[in-house]
C-alpha cells in the first residue's frame, strides 16, 4: 500500500508551507510557499545567517528592501530543491494600498529576475482585500502571476476569479478555528466549515469555467486534508506532510470537476465590501491575519536592523 501522501499526489499538487529546506528536500513537494511568519522562523535557522547579512549589506538603511532581499534569497534556495514555484509575500502593511502593493510586487519580481529566476517560477502573495485584488489584476496583465492569500469567504474568491488571479489560498484551519470557538464544538470531515468553504469555491470555479487555481491552506489536522483530496493544490506544513507520508491507509478523492454549483456572480466594490462585512468570521480573520503578518514583518525588520 502506498502512503496517503503518495495517493494525494495523484489527485492534487502538493505544496510545502515552510521555509525549512531540510523538510522540503525530504518530502519533495512540487511548490512551496512562504509568508512573513515563516520567513521569521527561517531567519532563526543558522543556515540562513549569511543570507540575512547579505540582505542587510545590500540594502543600506532600507529595512523593507532588506526584508524583500531576504525573502527572495530564501526563495532562491527553495527553488533549488523543488521543480515548481515559490510564493513570496508582499508586506502585509500595504494591504489597503493598491499602488504601494504594485510597487512592492514589482520590486520582488525584479529581485528574482536579477538573480536569474524567471517570473514563471514565482507567485507574488497578496492579501485578498479589495485593494489587493485590484493590484493582482494589474500584475496579471503585466505577466506577473499572483497568489491571493488570507482568503476566508466566497465574496473574496469570486472577486479574485473575476480579476483573473492565477491562484487563491483559502485558509481552512483559521475558518475552523473561528467556528470551533464561536460554537464551542469540534468539526470533522465534511461538516468542517473550512472544508465546506473550499469545496464551495472549488465547485463554483469549475462549474463556471474559471482558470484560477484553488489551493487550500492552513490545515489543523489530516481530516481536513483528506476531505479536500482532489483540490487543485494543497499547501501543507511539514508536520502534516510527514504524517501523511507515514500513513499507509487508503485515500479517497473527494473533489473533482463536474459537480453542480451556483451560477456565476460578479461583485463590484460595494457588493464585495458588503458581503465581507456580513461575514463576521471573514471580517475578523482577515483583519487578524493582516495584523499578525504585519507584526512578524516588523520583527523581521528588527532582526535585520540588529545585524547592521
Amino acid at each position: 500500500m502506498t502512503s496517503k501522501l503518495d495517493q494525494l499526489k495523484q489527485y492534487t499538487t502538493v505544496v510545502a508551507d515552510t521555509g525549512d529546506l531540510d523538510a522540503i528536500s525530504r518530502l519533495k513537494p512540487v511548490d512551496a510557499t512562504t509568508n512573513p511568519s515563516l520567513l521569521l522562523k527561517a531567519a532563526a535557522m543558522p543556515r540562513y545567517a549569511d543570507l540575512l547579512d547579505s540582505a542587510v549589506a545590500a540594502s543600506g538603511n532600507d529595512l523593507g528592501l532588506a526584508c524583500d532581499r531576504f525573502g527572495v534569497a530564501v526563495g532562491q534556495e527553495i527553488l533549488k530543491v523543488i521543480p515548481g514555484r515559490i510564493s513570496t509575500e508582499v508586506d502585509a502593511r500595504l494591504s489597503f494600498d493598491t499602488d504601494a502593493t504594485l510597487r512592492r510586487a514589482e520590486r520582488l519580481i525584479g529581485l528574482y529576475e536579477e538573480a536569474g529566476i524567471g517570473r514563471d517560477r514565482v507567485l507574488i502573495k497578496i492579501a485578498s482585500t479589495w485593494e489587493g485584488i485590484r493590484a493582482a489584476e494589474q500584475l496579471e496583465r503585466e505577466g506577473v502571476q499572483t497568489n491571493l492569500t488570507l482568503l476566508f469567504n466566497f465574496a473574496q474568491a469570486a472577486a479574485c476569479a473575476d480579476a483573473g488571479v492565477f491562484l487563491i489560498s483559502p485558509f481552512v484551519g483559521r475558518i475552523y478555528d473561528w467556528y470551533k470557538k464561536a460554537e464551542g464544538r469540534d468539526f470533522v470531515g465534511n461538516e468542517d466549515p473550512g472544508v465546506q468553504s473550499v469545496s464551495r469555491i472549488y465547485r463554483y470555479y469549475k462549474a463556471n469555467g474559471y482558470r484560477t487555481v484553488v489551493m487550500g491552506a492552513s490545515f489543523r489536522n489530516l481530516g481536513q486534508i483528506e476531505a479536500l483530496a482532489g483540490c487543485d493544490r494543497l499547501t501543507i506544513s511539514p508536520e502534516l506532510l510527514q504524517k501523511l507520508a507515514e500513513d499507509q491507509g487508503s485515500l479517497t478523492r473527494n473533489l473533482a470537476p463536474g459537480s453542480d454549483a451556483e451560477a456565476r456572480v460578479v461583485l463590484d466594490e460595494t457588493a464585495y465590501r458588503w458581503q465581507l462585512n456580513e461575514d463576521a468570521m471573514a471580517t475578523e480573520k482577515l483583519a487578524e491575519g493582516i495584523r499578525l503578518f504585519a507584526r512578524d514583518q516588523e520583527k523581521l525588520e528588527a532582526l535585520l536592523a540588529s545585524r547592521r
